[in-house]
């Protein structure tokens, strides 16, 4: 799934195109892409009908277009790209892409599409409100996450008061949208190994310069992917240009489970915490008791990640 820097790549490119144009023959083609809105996506495709563009903004993992419609009430076109949606700008109006589940023309022979192989993605009309903490207009859909690290008024110290409040591990807390948002399992590893924390230590239990550190190192690490266009691992990710981004080759722990350590050489490691994958150094990124050998603290035979937990990261067979 795209997160942070993906989503802000494709924010900058529709700013750079989209700005100020108006919407023309739209057309929704998959009842899943505008299964939020009521009326589904064919009356969606008549209410951006005549619709015109003034900002491109988002949050986390939510980008949305501030519309003037005819209405005269500005109202946001959300956006949820999912596992698998592009928003491709054309300079000429051709045929529908593969997998194009929205199409309009944008005048002066452009077009746009949304393209969305999986149908995770979704397009919806929202209303605007104010988000007294941010100080700015958000959808009311993305009112319940927080503000994500990019955010001018993301504040680290705040967030890891919020961090520490959850007894849950680290990596769980890091992939909870409405703590901090635009985090997914690519920069959660990615930030966890260059703090050197183990994903699976308690957010409680963690010290709040430990906390900093983490989310601290996760803005560097965001910041870098977005400078060469995030991270594509397939065909699905791709900037407006239909490109795709280059920060695959600079990762340090996501996908590189077996691979040596970029900082001692350690070879790499997996486990799964709440049903997600987490690649870390035994080395550098210490477990915490509970998972390391002889512990008393084993989990419990109905634990359903109990092998793979203890086999990963002992080493050695039950």
């Amino acid at each position: 799934m795209p997160e942070l820097p993906e989503v802000e790549v494709v924010r900058r490119g529709l700013a750079n195109h989209l700005t100020g144009a108006t919407l023309h023959n739209v057309e929704i083609t998959h009842p899943r892409t505008g299964r939020r809105y009521p009326g589904g996506s064919i009356a969606l495709a008549a209410a951006l009908e005549g619709a015109t563009v003034t900002t491109i903004d988002r949050r986390g993992k939510y980008l949305w277009c501030v519309l003037q419609t005819l209405s005269d009430t500005p109202q946001a076109l959300l956006i949820h790209l999912g596992m698998s949606g592009q928003l491709i700008m054309d300079e000429q109006e051709t045929l529908p892409r593969p997998h194009c589940r929205m199409y309009a023309s944008i005048g002066a022979g452009r077009s746009i599409s949304f393209v969305d192989q999986r149908t995770f993605g979704y397009l919806t009309l929202d209303e605007l409100v104010h988000d007294v903490h941010a100080d700015r207009w958000v959808p009311s859909l993305a009112r319940h996450i927080a503000p994500d690290l990019l955010e001018d008024c993301f504040n680290a110290e705040a967030a890891a008061r919020e961090l520490r409040k959850h007894r849950v591990p680290i990596k769980t807390a890091l992939l909870n949208q409405e703590i901090v948002s635009g985090i997914g399992n690519i920069y959660a590893d990615e930030a966890l190994w260059a703090a050197q924390i183990h994903g699976a230590r308690f957010a409680s239990g963690l010290s709040y310069t430990q906390l900093t550190r983490i989310l601290t190192e996760a803005q560097s690490v965001m910041r870098k992917a977005l400078a060469v266009g995030g991270t594509s691992f397939d065909s699905l990710y791709v900037n407006t240009a239909g490109e795709p981004g280059y920060f695959a080759r600079s990762l340090h722990a996501y996908g590189k489970a077996g691979t040596p350590c970029d900082r001692c050489g350690t070879p790499l490691t997996s486990v799964v915490i709440g049903g997600r994958s987490h690649t870390f150094c035994p080395h550098c990124q210490k477990p915490p008791a509970r998972t390391r050998k002889n512990s008393p603290h084993v989990p419990h035979e109905s634990d359903p990640h109990r092998l793979q937990v203890l086999c990963l990261v002992n080493d050695s067979p039950i």
